[in-house]
């Protein structure tokens, strides 16, 4: 059942309390926004080229799109901000090669797009590269927009499952492998499948760096072999994938969504690959890659303006997390916060996060909220925790679909959550999808993956028919220890968005020793990728063309 949205969160949370929330945070992720979209990375121009139609591996088994940008940026600041999409189309018209045979050759230093970038200053050669980069933009937003049609087409001959799904991470790192789990799976009552995608080779490299290695070398082992022994959540895989969900779910007779779970610095480039391989869903926290994975915040703001023009053509449901773990306050004080006061921060950081898609064209319908951070859990309350998080989400969210996600296996309330989340279902009223772990043993065979995979589907499937009867049959309302603890958050979430309002990201990420506490955190400034964001000049935009007219259904 899809639960009517009616739970009336108003009489837990002071309604001018949210509002106030609900205007900071739109503010903050406004001007945010607008900044992010004057701004390109190594990671855009990779999609970038994705767009312009480069997919694959290059001669050496390396990632060819990164190949190409790697070799005609390299270090230079001006290139990145010029960007790659005009020298390439240059070479293009000049060479008379297709995109991928072009950038076979850029990447082997048979065609070097500096040079063609000279091209560029006269005025008529400017505009024949211009004319052939929009030609290959139109074809790619008539790529994205034959997918979402497919997807529309497809759900209206098996059927569209009602909410909230049963989902369900694949858990085999090869395409081989996921392919049987994939099968069992929805044998067994999958109806979101959500697979990891591997970390891109700019992450691996700078982490590498970091740590003091050396770095380069674990991607392109990652990507070399056969098709069955490509990791499930590369470019390649995923694409062979979508066919199997596909038949499977054709034989099964009801579609069946296929999503990812992204690393940091992969977000436009994946992107891409859910536009035009027809991902349903995509989860997107750029919010959380700053504060938990410590990646500069003008990279990650900037690479999510430009997954979300995609994700809002590509009509894919958007998971957004629960909310990271911001703790560095705390470490600043010495002094360890209650459960009430982190889960407002989470609160108050998934809100920027939602103001970013908004603000960048991705509509409600189109948004999931995980409900519940892993790490609250574990608190004393379990109960009263959960049914707060629903209820403050509710509020400050009423438009979105809201997600449930089950916390991992170590948890000490992992017997209790469907338990729990039957319980909280009926305060949560449009609900996309329950997330169950499943099976974490990667080597079970087949049979037995599917049936526990039947057993937990009809588990859940029995939560949510408990909850929808109790809609029907109990007016029920929240108080007590739950209503406490929704208020605490709550104001919590309030304090950090204006701390953030007056402060930055220092308000919590920190601030380094020797700072007031007025100024930016100096770890801000040497995060993950501070380098490689920059502002765009005389840039041809590729995503400028697939936001200009997105389709208002589908």
């Amino acid at each position: 059942m899809t639960f009517d949205p009616g739970a009336d969160s108003g009489r837990v949370v002071d309604p001018g309390a949210v509002r106030h929330l609900r205007a900071v945070a739109n503010s903050l992720a406004g001007a945010w926004a607008a900044t992010a979209r004057t701004r390109t990375t190594f990671g855009r121009e990779r999609a970038v080229l994705g767009l312009l139609g480069v997919d694959g591996l290059d001669r050496a088994g390396r990632p060819l799109a990164a190949g190409v940008v790697e070799r005609y940026v390299g270090e230079s600041v001006e290139r990145l901000a010029r960007g790659i999409a005009l020298p390439f189309a240059m070479a293009a018209v000049e060479y008379d090669l297709e995109p991928r045979e072009l950038a076979l050759d850029v990447a082997s230093g048979a065609v070097d797009l500096a040079l063609e970038a000279e091209l560029l200053d006269d005025p008529e050669r400017r505009a024949a590269a211009e004319r052939h980069a929009r030609s290959l933009a139109a074809a790619a937003v008539a790529r994205i927009d034959a997918n979402r049609t497919a997807r529309r087409e497809l759900l209206s001959v098996l059927g569209d499952p009602p909410r909230p799904w049963i989902a369900f991470d694949v858990l085999a790192a090869d395409v081989a492998g996921a392919r049987e789990e994939i099968l069992a799976r929805i044998r067994g009552g999958a109806e979101l499948l959500r697979i990891a995608v591997p970390a891109g080779r700019e992450l691996s490299d700078r982490l590498a760096v970091s740590n003091g290695e050396a770095a380069g070398g674990v991607q392109e082992r990652r990507v070399e072999g056969p098709l069955d022994a490509a990791p499930a959540g590369s470019a390649r895989g995923l694409n062979l994938l979508r066919d199997v969900v596909d038949r499977a779910a054709a034989e099964r007779g009801g579609y069946v969504r296929l999503g990812t779970w992204s690393p940091a610095l992969a977000g436009p480039e994946q992107a891409v690959v859910a536009a035009f391989d027809r991902l349903d869903a995509v989860r997107v926290d750029p919010i959380a890659e700053v504060v938990e994975a410590s990646i500069d915040p003008d990279r990650a703001l900037a690479d999510h303006a430009a997954a979300s023009l995609l994700h809002a053509r590509a009509g894919s449901t958007v998971i957004v997390g629960a909310g990271p773990l911001a703790v560095a306050p705390d470490m600043m004080r010495g002094v360890p916060s209650d459960g009430a006061t982190r889960a407002g921060r989470a609160l108050a950081l998934q809100a920027l996060a939602v103001g970013l898609l908004h603000h960048h064209g991705v509509g409600d319908d189109q948004i999931a909220i995980d409900t519940i951070p892993d790490w609250l859990a574990d608190e004393r309350d379990p109960f009263a925790t959960a049914m707060a998080q629903v209820v403050l989400r509710r509020a400050v969210h009423p438009g979105a679909w809201l997600a449930f996600v089950e916390p991992p296996a170590e948890s000490s309330v992992t017997d209790a959550w469907p338990f729990i989340v039957a319980a909280v279902l009926p305060q949560a009223g449009r609900t996309s999808h329950v997330l169950r772990r499943g099976r974490d043993d990667h080597d079970a065979a087949v049979r037995d993956i599917e049936r526990v995979t039947a057993r937990i589907a009809a588990r859940t499937k029995g939560a949510v028919a408990v909850a929808a009867e109790s809609v029907r049959s109990i007016e029920t309302s929240v108080g007590g220890r739950a209503a406490a603890l929704a208020s605490a958050s709550l104001r919590a979430a309030i304090e950090t968005l204006e701390a953030i309002d007056r402060r930055g990201w220092s308000a919590v990420l920190g601030t380094a020793p020797g700072q007031s506490g007025g100024s930016e955190s100096a770890a801000a400034s040497r995060r993950i990728a501070a380098d490689a964001v920059v502002e765009m000049t005389d840039a041809f935009d590729p995503f400028t063309a697939v936001a200009a007219s997105v389709p208002a259904t589908g």
